[in-house]
């Protein structure tokens, strides 16, 4: 199957650098989000993440131009009714997930594979939502969605050969790397990363250490990039919590049981770089 337009579904973070890799790519790209104002904040994101690749030397201007020239701001979902391709990169959450998935089989095109960002959710429950499951599938980038080159892509338990095949294809089109995972909670990154910062939160709620203390032993002790606890607030800490929530619920075992700290943050608001608070306080982007 040839894909030649893309419609990415969330114009936040995780949408708007898939909307960037794909365009970079040569696809066109439809960016939809429910706000004009949300779909202009993703745009501006990708021309600012475009222009730092000027200031380093890696594009031109030119180039730029070309890119951003691929890119359409949508926020009416009929937009999808002549797309290849949906990447849905909304809130992580099943049930507006589901209710998503089953509009956009009433619009997009008959052939159309419908693919979701999900970090966590199962793949065959959101394609239960379709009269197309064969055409569901996981296609799980990582955050920076332009910097990391790991795509996780799961199955559903319809998802066609074909269907992998394609996608499989067009993320090495994006000069990412495609890996195969099967569909369980958390698929493989979020299996293993989620529960060792859930450990680490459960470390600095103990007393064990300072929240910088746990950061330098991961980053100087097993050479991690960054500490876990400024990792958790990269992510969000909403975003971990569901995640947690999501892996203790799907496996039923106490091991993925949520820290009390974590709950206690979300409740507070303190989400992490996005609220200004978290582990870290964040002014202007700094700790």
């Amino acid at each position: 199957m040839v894909v030649q337009k893309v419609m990415v579904i969330g114009a936040g973070q995780m949408g708007s650098g898939i909307a960037q890799v794909f365009a970079a790519a040569g696809f066109h790209v439809v960016l939809h989000d429910l706000k004009e104002e949300y779909v202009d904040r993703g745009i501006m994101t990708i021309t600012k993440n475009l222009k730092r690749q000027v200031d380093k030397g890696k594009l031109t201007e030119q180039a730029v131009t070309s890119i951003l020239s691929q890119i359409t701001p949508s926020t009416n979902l009929t937009s999808a009714s002549d797309v290849d391709l949906v990447v849905e990169a909304a809130v992580e959450n099943l049930d507006i997930k589901a209710k998503l998935f089953a509009n956009l089989d009433k619009i997009a095109p008959e052939h159309a594979i419908l693919a979701t960002n999900t970090s966590s959710l199962p793949i065959t429950e959101i394609a239960a939502a379709t009269k197309r499951p064969q055409q569901v599938i996981g296609m799980h980038f990582m955050n920076p969605v332009p910097v990391m080159r790991l795509v996780e892509i799961i199955r559903g338990l319809a998802t066609t050969d074909e269907v992998y095949e394609t996608i499989e294809y067009i993320t090495k089109q994006l000069q990412k790397v495609p890996v195969e995972v099967n569909d369980f909670p958390g698929f493989v990154s979020n299996r293993i990363l989620m529960p060792m910062i859930n450990e680490a939160i459960y470390t600095l709620y103990e007393g064990v250490a300072t929240k910088e203390a746990i950061d330098d032993v991961m980053k100087l002790g097993m050479n991690h990039p960054m500490g876990p606890l400024t990792l958790a607030d990269f992510i969000g800490l909403d975003t971990c919590l569901y995640i947690m929530e999501t892996l203790h619920e799907g496996f039923g075992d106490d091991k993925y049981r949520p820290c009390p700290l974590l709950r206690k943050y979300v409740k507070a608001g303190w989400l992490g770089r996005k609220s200004g608070r978290g582990f870290y306080v964040y002014e202007e982007g700094r700790t």
